[in-house]
């Protein structure tokens, strides 16, 4: 059994040739940097080590980049760069699948309330553009009645 099911990583649309992608193709495939990708193998946070050709280059294959999908997602919905490492962690463990979903688990009720927060700006956002909206809309008027009339 993998440990990390494919369904659970995000499956991108990318070929991925036998030798694998290049770092700078790999970052391009996941929406990454070179450099936030070299920190993130610095850091710990992918599954396995990258593989290297010969002359050192780093070579990525489907597998490192469904991983690292996953871990673009986990940030952009807030995941702090700690709590990764420690998925990553558990995710080379056999065994801690319990231990990932509650990690994920605490992670979904930070999301929700981040959610929750950001519809309570949006709402505040929407009450403002309309105040603005009426007054501009007023002040139009305002000025249009003030103009005198065109002559003929």
């Amino acid at each position: 059994m993998d440990r990390v099911p494919p369904t659970l990583t995000p499956q991108l649309d990318v070929d991925v040739p036998d030798e694998g992608l290049s770092i700078g193709e790999a970052a391009a495939a996941v929406g990454l940097s070179v450099q936030t990708l070299r920190y993130y193998e610095r850091e710990g946070l992918l599954l396995d080590p990258t593989s290297r050709r010969s002359n050192g280059h780093r070579r990525f294959h489907r597998n490192d980049l469904d991983w690292l999908a996953g871990l673009v997602m986990l940030r952009e919905t807030g995941m702090p760069i700690a709590d990764i490492r420690k998925v990553a962690a558990l995710s080379r463990t056999p065994g801690t699948e319990k231990q990932r979903l509650e990690a994920f688990e605490r992670h979904r009720e930070a999301v929700v309330a981040q959610l929750k927060r950001t519809q309570e700006h949006l709402a505040a956002l929407d009450t403002k553009i309309a105040a603005y909206r009426a007054y501009a809309v007023s002040e139009e008027e305002t000025i249009h009645d003030q103009q005198p009339p065109a002559s003929t």
